[in-house]
């Protein structure tokens, strides 16, 4: 696809972008602590903010093409991050990271998630270039994805689990963390601290959700501009969103179907756009493929009605749980015989 939009404003953002980071990151290095409430709720809705200005101006500068293509996007990804937030969750738990270097670790895993994406993004605009076919692949691996989202163990993190086996069987590691450091010494000799572990295992799941996340923004637009700049806003802010719903992020029980069902549909979206662009001689005779195509008003609509279904559905749960904690609690106190 041939980008409607000024080459200044695609440099300008990109720089813009990266400043951020930087500045982000710097802070954290700077001053490590544990945000209040408050303080991430104000970066949440800011980053939140920032995205809706920077699709304002693609619309204005662009066309509503590229606008709604950005903001689907980001909104795909975005979903998918708070899926990726749940696995850091899970990491940071299991690894008792120190609070105070919980966002640097967190900060770590986001620009490493930065960069796999970005190989990705690159790798798949010139595979698409040249394969337009790979689309059944793409579509047929979220599909997949979709289901493992939803099947139970879902969430299992023994893949995780053997990489850092096999790191420990290669490097020496210390039991205990020396601040924000990764390498310490003990009784004269060096080792690397839990904290190095903790970045491996970042690593590691970022790269399995870029293969997810790729595959997905590009069933919903080709511009790599777009598919980038849509991947850094759903990253901005993910730290801070950690620290706003790390605990509720597993009480979210019907946030995974939301997903799955995202995840899903563009699969389905991938393979009718490959069907509808077919070159394959063994399917059709290397003919196009007669099949509706899903545009990309509708492939907004549907996503936010996912995530806004499972959200509403995981709340009414939490909340019927807790009447019911507290009904139970309230009889068994009446029940109580009086001394």
């Amino acid at each position: 696809m041939t980008s409607v939009l000024p080459l200044w404003f695609e440099v300008g953002s990109m720089i813009a972008l990266v400043a951020i980071l930087v500045l982000d990151l710097l802070l954290i290095i700077k001053r490590p602590h544990v945000p209040s409430m408050r303080e991430a709720s104000l970066w949440v809705g800011f980053y939140v903010l920032l995205a809706l200005v920077f699709a304002g101006a693609i619309f204005l500068l662009g066309d509503v093409q590229h606008g709604t293509e950005f903001l689907a996007g980001w909104l795909t990804e975005y979903s998918l991050s708070i899926d990726n937030l749940f696995v850091f969750v899970l990491i940071l738990a299991s690894f008792k990271v120190p609070h105070a270097y919980q966002q640097r670790a967190l900060m770590i895993g986001i620009i490493l998630a930065l960069i796999f994406r970005g190989l990705f993004i690159l790798a798949g605009a010139a595979i698409i270039e040249r394969f337009i076919a790979v689309f059944f692949l793409f579509g047929a691996w979220l599909i997949w994805t979709a289901w493992q989202q939803v099947k139970p163990g879902g969430h299992d993190d023994e893949g995780d689990s053997w990489i850092i086996r096999q790191v420990k069987k290669v490097m020496p590691f210390s039991d205990h963390y020396d601040g924000g450091k990764l390498r310490t010494t003990i009784d004269g000799k060096r080792m690397w601290t839990p904290f190095m572990l903790v970045l491996i295992s970042l690593g590691a799941t970022d790269l399995l959700f870029a293969l997810d996340s790729i595959p997905a923004i590009f069933g919903i637009t080709q511009s790599p501009f777009i598919v980038f700049t849509a991947n850094v806003f759903a990253l901005m802010g993910l730290r801070q969103l950690y620290f706003l719903l790390g605990g509720l992020l597993d009480k979210l029980e019907y946030l995974k179907y939301g997903i799955a069902a995202i995840l899903a549909f563009i699969g389905v979206k991938l393979i009718l756009h490959a069907l509808h662009e077919n070159e394959l001689p063994f399917i059709n005779g290397g003919h196009h493929v007669p099949v509706p195509e899903i545009n990309i008003w509708m492939s907004l609509g549907f996503i936010v009605a996912a995530m806004a279904v499972a959200t509403i559905a995981s709340v009414v749960k939490m909340q019927r749980e807790a009447k019911a904690h507290g009904e139970r609690l309230h009889l068994g106190a009446a029940d109580t015989p009086e001394d």
